[in-house]
């Protein structure tokens, strides 16, 4: 794990209950691998981070595939690793192809490209021009994610660490660039969408908190309220304990670019901050007068989203209302991104090596965005969105690649 911004001991009004040890237990849960800047268990070398050299006898690289970064995006990158790894069967039908039960969500796309006969990473592996291994847990070549955080993510791979940064945040922010340096550094590849909730702790829901307005949520995190009962039509005297992510998680750079109008805009009003959701969400569920920003997938029924009122319209937290969190037009909404870096050294179209496009065009099509990214609580992209970053990555695939 990155050591960096893991947790900020930042000064508390009040006294945390969490201690050191259940939240290293909370930010190690489900971590596929390492994420401290290297090369995971791969060894050292291969370009960019990637370990293990090698060759599937076509001249392809098998080297380790490496991602870190942001908590938000980890669940959609680390199933998407895990499902690679695992290369399973169509037979399987639990997590690809068909069973008598029926079949994987976009099964039926893939299967009338030719998936039928394919193990999961040799079919989409193929379609880069990697020989498919027809082995079960032995994909063309292995991929590991590591956890930490945005910041840490865009930083390791545009120092050649990783292959892959996930972040939560637009890279422009995190590393304070240039659209300019970025469109001529990174391939920005967006997998999908937050709509970053903000919630509340069980005894504040109780209390009758089912709404703010966005209003009054900058006025908590500037250290403008500080009790419950200072919030219009609230009686419940509790003082409030805003908990913030850490400086530099994508999560925390967006929360202030989309609600206090700037990424260095001042928060005043945080008590404490966590480098992962998983921190975020354990603190919310272990004090009282919490509230949070953090990552849908992290809400549970101790870590309670609200709506919010935004100039007039009421952003719900069901994606049947009428306006909902999971709308495009919701103020906190926001891409979930995998970086990749363009090399000087690497003269192939659209500045990929073959294992990032092979491994990101997984998340784009029905199957991935269904599996991958609504399977863990986000917004699927619209599909003129989806197009265009396929669009992108078929720049070097050796196949036709199905449209999304």
């Amino acid at each position: 794990m990155s050591d960096r911004n893991w947790v900020d001991g930042g000064v508390s009004r009040r006294k945390v209950l969490i201690t050191s040890g259940a939240l290293g237990t909370a930010g190690l849960a489900g971590c596929s691998g390492s994420s401290d800047g290297g090369g995971g268990d791969g060894g050292d070398g291969g370009s960019g981070g990637s370990g293990g050299d090698g060759d599937d006898g076509s001249g392809q690289s098998t080297a380790l595939l490496n991602a870190e970064g942001s908590s938000t995006v980890y669940p959609i990158s680390n199933t998407g690793s895990s499902y690679w790894n695992s290369n399973a069967p169509p037979s399987d039908g639990e997590y690809w192809g068909a069973n008598d039960e029926g079949s994987v969500p976009g099964w039926d796309q893939l299967s009338a490209d030719g998936a039928d006969d394919m193990l999961i990473a040799d079919y989409f592996a193929a379609k880069f021009g990697f020989e498919p291994t027809d082995q079960r847990s032995s994909p063309p070549f292995p991929t590991t994610v590591g956890l930490s955080h945005s910041g840490t993510g865009c930083e390791a791979v545009t120092d050649g660490l990783v292959d892959i940064g996930n972040s939560s945040g637009p890279i422009t922010a995190e590393l304070d660039w240039t659209e300019e340096k970025a469109q001529n550094t990174v391939v920005d590849n967006v997998v999908g969408r937050d709509g970053q909730p903000v919630v509340v702790s069980s005894d504040v829901s109780d209390a009758g908190v089912a709404q703010l307005t966005g209003e009054e949520i900058r006025g908590i995190y500037q250290n403008e309220i500080t009790n419950w009962n200072e919030i219009d039509g609230v009686d419940y005297d509790q003082e409030i304990y805003a908990i913030g992510r850490a400086e530099g998680s994508g999560t925390d750079t967006s929360f202030r670019l989309n609600m206090l109008g700037a990424a260095d805009a001042s928060m005043s009003g945080v008590d404490t901050r966590f480098g992962q959701n998983q921190q975020v969400a354990q603190a919310v569920s272990q004090n009282e007068g919490a509230i949070a920003y953090m990552a849908l997938a992290f809400t549970s029924e101790t870590v309670i989203p609200i709506s919010i009122e935004f100039d007039g319209t009421l952003y719900e937290t069901s994606r049947d209302a009428e306006n909902t969190i999971f709308d495009s037009e919701y103020p906190l909404n926001r891409d979930l991104h995998m970086y990749t870096l363009i090399e000087e050294n690497n003269p192939e179209a659209g500045g990929y090596d073959r294992r990032e496009a092979a491994f990101v065009n997984m998340f784009l099509n029905e199957f991935g965005q269904s599996v991958f990214v609504e399977g863990n609580n986000y917004i699927p992209l619209p599909t003129s969105d989806l197009q265009s970053m396929k669009d992108k990555v078929s720049s070097v695939a050796t196949e036709d690649l199905i449209s999304p």
